[in-house]
């Protein structure tokens, strides 16, 4: 594993950057079993408090460390050793990972590209629907806005490439899909994967405890509900 310096009090871990023709679940497996063994060997609430917070993605961990507590070298020394420790580590397992249900209100009112989607998998409304629903997707990342989670892998068959030009205005709890993955908007913001539909749930509440439902290393599956259920659960169209 590759450590280079990432700021005046950061460090990036690069996992597997020599083979990057690996899969990217068995990486992220490797993300998440490296991200859990610092934590536990350095971080405050665990061990010796030198470093103040992890952000996982796919294939790296970006490591933000306390400068009254230690530099880079210090703690260069300190990440090699909990990785050359990483097999006696939580091998194999993750216990802080979970499996976390979204509700998801599909429909062509609110899922705007679903027709577009059905009709280049030549399928139907309701069998996009149903392959969209049926996987258990893997939190991979979480970018480029707080909340947003980059979720795979969608199954072939409804994987569509991004819109050639982003919309302006693609609304808070947007179900979309890019490629082989798919995500839920966690704002209004501007976006150009394809919507299939909104989830009511907050994939980023600041006043909530934790402020996002999913973590990198941890599964969604999404739910059909009705147009009723979505609303009673706080969904705006």
């Amino acid at each position: 594993m590759n450590i280079q310096i990432a700021g005046e009090n950061a460090l990036i871990i690069y996992v597997d950057e020599q083979n990057l023709t690996e899969q990217h679940f068995n990486r992220s497996e490797k993300v998440q079993q490296v991200y859990q063994a610092i934590k536990q060997s350095l971080m405050k609430d665990n061990g010796s408090g030198m470093v103040i917070d992890l952000v996982p993605s796919y294939a790296s961990i970006l490591v933000i460390f306390d400068l009254f507590k230690c530099d880079h070298h210090q703690l260069r020394q300190q990440l090699r050793a909990c990785i050359t420790k990483l097999p006696l580590i939580n091998k194999g397992r993750n216990t802080d990972n979970k499996v976390i249900e979204l509700p998801a209100y599909y429909a062509e009112e609110v899922g705007i590209d679903l027709d577009r989607i059905a009709k280049h998998a030549k399928l139907s409304i309701a069998e996009v629907i149903d392959i969209h629903q049926a996987c258990e997707y893997h939190v991979y990342a979480i970018g480029f806005a707080p909340g947003f989670a980059y979720l795979g892998d969608v199954d072939q068959r409804i994987a569509m490439p991004r819109l050639a030009s982003p919309r302006q205005k693609v609304p808070q709890g947007a179900i979309a899909i890019a490629d082989r993955q798919t995500a839920v908007y966690p704002k209004q913001s501007p976006g150009g994967w394809n919507i299939i539909g909104l989830c009511p749930v907050k994939m980023f509440d600041v006043s909530a405890d934790p402020m996002m439902p999913v973590q990198v290393g941890d599964k969604v599956k999404f739910k059909s509900i009705d147009k009723v259920n979505f609303l009673a659960l706080g969904g705006v169209i």
